[in-house]
């Protein structure tokens, strides 16, 4: 999918403007009010999360990156705009291997409800490492998504790390994938926050999810 000029400018605009981390919830009850559109990132540990949020909004560190996978832990909100216009959360990441399994449950646990019952959550972006495609691990989510009937579109990271043949294939299982669930957005964006590739389009599509 393209996006139009006018909409790519206006989506680096508002990036460009401020981008604050307003705070973290470990539990449903430290949210933040709900009074303003929310865009969440979801995605498989490892999967480039944070990397992905710096480059979206052009921020060396305005999420922590790891070495160590699985470290966030909570959902994190961040405040776009003043006055403030929309806010992004990055969700836990899923499927590390080494989490004991009472914190998996817990992880599953808090983001199913934030799911379930954030009304101003305007879409969720999950984010599937184009090397390896989308996982059982990924199913879940996108079964959680489907079922809580929220929004959702897949975002391939690292797409500077395979073929260009490779990345054709992996972004055609992808939409097949997408096409067969009532809460997919059709299109796929392939994205890299190493070399730039599809950030823009991403900042187009997260102010389209809003508005």
């Amino acid at each position: 999918m393209s996006f139009e000029p006018d909409a790519i400018e206006a989506a680096r605009k508002i990036f460009s403007g401020p981008v604050a981390f307003l705070k973290s919830a470990p539990a449903l009850e430290f949210l933040p009010n709900a009074d303003v559109p929310e865009v969440a990132f979801a995605g498989r540990s490892n999967v480039g999360k944070s990397s992905l949020l710096n480059a979206l909004t052009n921020r060396n560190s305005l999420a922590r990156t790891s070495n160590t996978p699985g470290r966030t832990q909570e959902l994190n909100f961040f405040d776009v705009g003043t006055p403030l216009t929309f806010r992004l959360v990055d969700m836990p990441g899923y499927g590390f291997a080494k989490a004991p399994k009472d914190m998996v449950r817990k992880w599953r646990f808090l983001v199913n409800d934030f799911l379930r019952g954030r009304d101003v959550l305007k879409r969720a972006l999950v984010l599937i490492d184009s090397r390896h495609g989308i996982k059982d691990v990924d199913r879940e989510i996108l079964e959680m998504l489907d079922k809580a009937a929220v929004s959702y579109r897949m975002v391939l990271t690292k797409a500077d790390k395979i073929k260009a043949s490779d990345l054709a294939e992996v972004t055609e299982a992808t939409a097949i994938e997408a096409r067969k669930r009532p809460a997919a957005h059709p299109d796929i964006l392939v994205t890299s926050s190493d070399t730039g590739m599809g950030i823009p389009e991403l900042r187009a599509a997260v102010i389209e999810a809003i508005s």
